[in-house]
């Protein structure tokens, strides 16, 4: 039987919060990973996720066909992961999401790698967020260029280098107010250690080729409890405002331009104006985690493992009354 060693698998958006993640769960299984970014000499953090030389960085970019082309040189398996939360010059929702996924397709169609591709629940052609109508683009152009491709579409996810749950803890520890934004939009978040190993097992070839499967975690939330198991965790207690959206979109018209945890910006406030949770379609048809054989780990088994440090006193603090 061949030794995974033989297998090249590469990761375009291997050094984001899935990625690394992602390239760690292909390491144990003993692939060989190459990971595409704009910057790898950035990316050296991820050597150690692996045995010496079975993780390659290499330089390419989306919106360069050519760079993505030598990328995948080679490859049985690609993994698109590439996606952004805001906008900045060149990195737009089409450039990255849409025309961007269609390239990293169209490469692996041409070298005959299998291609498994991120988006995200909320991925929808008819929305009104930008960002969900790129990610929709972004899936029929894959599909298009590459039928047999398989898509993950996972919902909000968490975890130690998240920008979600630790964005909310920093605020808490900075304000005694926390604006409440969707207060009863419901969620289903995902730890991100769980979609790392459903595209694992699809590189394994367990997932089914051309299939969506939309990943959720075991609880379905609103987001005030969601935000409230935050502040729990990091034993923090702010007074919790729910905010309109209206005038969530208007102050968004000034945060996103802020650095750090205090950055929003409108589409994000249209993001959550709609549920982002597994459909009953999906769940019928198996193509979940659960259908996958994975037992979805909580928010609350997780998070307390990294939030600790949002504690007025730190790990070993006890929880106050």
């Amino acid at each position: 039987m061949a030794s995974n060693l033989e297998t090249l698998v590469t990761v375009f958006g291997g050094s984001g919060f899935l990625g690394r993640n992602v390239v760690r769960a292909l390491c144990r299984r003993d692939y060989r990973v190459r990971v595409a970014v704009r910057r790898p000499e950035l990316a050296g953090y991820l050597q150690p996720s692996g045995k010496v030389g079975q993780v390659h960085t290499i330089q390419a970019n989306l919106r360069y066909p050519a760079s993505v082309e030598a990328a995948v040189r080679d490859s049985e398996v690609v993994i698109n992961l590439v996606g952004i939360l805001t906008e900045g010059r060149g990195q737009t929702f089409d450039a990255v999401q849409a025309k961007g996924a269609e390239t990293v397709a169209k490469a692996a169609s041409a070298v005959g790698a299998r291609l498994i591709h991120v988006s995200a629940i909320g991925a929808d052609a008819e929305s009104p967020s930008r960002y969900a109508k790129a990610k929709a683009a972004g899936e029929a152009a894959v599909t298009a260029a590459m039928p047999s491709a398989t898509i993950f579409r996972p919902s909000v996810m968490f975890g130690p280098e998240d920008q979600f749950t630790n964005r909310f803890a920093s605020l808490a520890r900075m304000s005694p107010v926390l604006p409440l934004i969707g207060a009863e939009t419901k969620m289903q978040p995902v730890y991100v250690g769980d979609v790392a190993t459903a595209i694992a097992d699809a590189v394994d070839g367990k997932a089914k080729a051309g299939a969506t499967y939309e990943l959720g975690g075991p609880e379905v939330l609103t987001m005030r409890e969601i935000i409230e198991a935050i502040v729990t965790i990091a034993d923090r207690k702010p007074t919790l405002i729910p905010l309109p959206f209206g005038l969530a979109r208007l102050n968004a018209n000034f945060l996103q331009f802020a650095p750090g945890a205090l950055k929003l910006t409108p589409d994000q406030v249209t993001l959550l104006e709609r549920d982002n949770v597994v459909s009953d379609a999906a769940k019928t048809a198996g193509l979940t985690l659960e259908g996958l054989g994975i037992a979805a780990d909580s928010l609350e088994a997780i998070a307390p493992q990294y939030l600790w440090r949002f504690r007025p006193q730190g790990q070993f603090q006890r929880k106050s009354a």
